[in-house]
């Protein structure tokens, strides 16, 4: 059977004294009364869960309880603050489930189509800036790997790099 109002304060006021065997029937006669609170509003999977993270809310926070309250309305509001952080949980989990549920296929369609973009634009610049471009740019090779494999100085490859990205960019901004 659940302890009472008073019996329950009075658990928790020889609890806050030090007495530990108040602090067991305490937390028994707690998790009995969290398990019949939950048991109306949610699934009986999550109860056990809920219960748990609200004896340990309890634990941390019973320095704050004032002995000349009543203890199940404090009790009462642990239990809801920790009800409504698992609904938020669960709901933030589902919403993340279904945005995976209708995320799309990866495709390579959307690379080919950049390529074939990039060299429409790469036949509008001259070849020594493109090639630099692509090899540094794109590739990802240092000015020093670009100069040696196109056979232009590192200056060169820097220049040409830099023109052909302002050529590039002001072709983009006129299609626009």
């Amino acid at each position: 059977m659940i302890a009472d109002e008073q019996t329950l304060a009075r658990l928790m006021v020889s609890s806050q004294q030090g007495d530990k065997q108040a602090y067991t029937v305490l937390l028994t006669e707690v998790q009995l009364w969290l398990e019949r609170f939950y048991r109306r509003r949610c699934p009986p999977h999550q109860i056990n869960d809920l219960v748990q993270e609200v004896l340990l809310a309890v634990h941390n926070k019973r320095a704050t309880f004032d002995p000349q309250r009543p203890f199940l309305p404090w009790l009462a509001a642990i239990a809801r603050y920790r009800w409504v952080d698992h609904l938020r949980k669960v709901y933030r989990n589902a919403e993340d489930a279904l945005e995976d549920y209708d995320a799309p296929e990866d495709s390579e369609e959307e690379v080919v189509l950049a390529r074939l973009s990039l060299e429409r634009l790469f036949v509008q610049i001259p070849e020594k800036q493109s090639q630099v471009i692509e090899m540094v740019k794109i590739e990802g090779l240092s000015i020093r790997e670009a100069a040696d494999r196109s056979g232009q100085t590192e200056s060169a490859v820097k220049v040409n790099i830099h023109r052909g990205l302002k050529k590039l960019s002001a072709l983009i901004e006129k299609a626009e």
